[in-house]
Parts: C-alpha cells; sequence; structure tokens
C-alpha cells in the first residue's frame, strides 16, 4: 500500500512522501529519525528522556506481525520522517493501541494524520473496531490531532494522562 501526498515544510515543497508499511530494511531510517527529534518529541512520545529513539521500540517495530501489530512510516528521500503503528489488545481484540511519532519539522502539518488514515482500514480489516490512545497532557498537539480527526471523542484521565478511545472507521474530518 502506499500513499501519495503534497506537503509544505517552511516554504518547501514536499513532492514525494511515500506511505506505506513498516518493512525490514527499516530498522536504521528509524534509529536516523532520532535526529530530527527533539527531547520534548522523544519524551511526549515515550515518556522518558531517552535523547534517542529506544532500541527496544526499534527491535519491537522489528518484529511486527502485520496483523495484530502493525506500522506505517512515511519517507522522504528514502528517510524516516514518520511513523504510526497500532498493537492489538489481546484480552480485547477488537480493541489496539496507537501511537504516532512524526519528526519535528513535519509536525503540525498532518503527516500523523495521513499515517493514521492509512493505518486505520488495515486494522479495520483485521477485525479492530477501536484504537485506544493514550497521550501525556504536555502533548497538546497530538490530543489537538485527535481531535481534528475524531471531533466528537472525549478523554478520560488515566495515570497522568488523557486516554482516548477512537472508533473505528475514522470520521471524514470536516476541513476547515
Amino acid at each position: 500500500m502506499s500513499c501519495m501526498t503534497q506537503l509544505d515544510v517552511d516554504g518547501t515543497e514536499l513532492r514525494d512522501v511515500r506511505i506505506r508499511p513498516y518493512g525490514v530494511t527499516d530498522a536504521d531510517r528509524l534509529r536516523r529519525m532520532s535526529d530530527r527529534l527533539s527531547k520534548r518529541s522523544l519524551f511526549t512520545r515515550f515518556w522518558s528522556g531517552s535523547p534517542y529513539i529506544p532500541e527496544y521500540y526499534v527491535q519491537a517495530m522489528d518484529a511486527l506481525d502485520h496483523w495484530d501489530r502493525e506500522a506505517m512510516v512515511a519517507l522522504l528521500d528514502d528517510e524516516m520522517i514518520g511513523i504510526a503503528e497500532y498493537a492489538r489488545d489481546a484480552a480485547r481484540p477488537y480493541r489496539a493501541d496507537l501511537a504516532a511519532l512524526v519528526a519535528d519539522p513535519w509536525q503540525r502539518r498532518g503527516l500523523g494524520r495521513i499515517l493514521v488514515s492509512c493505518l486505520a482500514p488495515l486494522a479495520e480489516r483485521r477485525g479492530i473496531t477501536e484504537f485506544n490512545a493514550d497521550v501525556i497532557l504536555e502533548n497538546q498537539g497530538a490530543m489537538r490531532a485527535i481531535l481534528v480527526c475524531w471531533p466528537d471523542v472525549g478523554s478520560a484521565l488515566v495515570d497522568g494522562a488523557a486516554r482516548f478511545s477512537l472508533p473505528l472507521p475514522m470520521p471524514v474530518p470536516v476541513p476547515g
């Protein structure tokens, strides 16, 4: 699957951002993505002070089964600039945890939303009817992005994070 789009970053048009499933050759691209992430971005995604994408995460991505665990990546000039993933809940297989990470220069430009919109139909075809997303309260950008995609969803405070239950299929956001 490949989703093509055009985005604008600081006046520079990105002509060929490719969206595709995470593959067996992507581990080094994922590690290199750390160079385009601030400490804040790493903290809000991994909830720790790691100065780079943690190796346990890279290894987890290499162990994707592309059914219960799936990830989509955004590539520009053969470098990873974003990743969105789901992991099915073993106790409730109709649910999956959702997470996304976008390199700092491409944040707040819709790339995370595009990644999730490419990931969601795959999850649906595999019997997932709901994403769960836990967002650290400091990550206001992620909370706004969720509310753009799911404008009628609420959240609950769980362990210092906003927990969202996001029904699939994704509602179509109203342009605005």
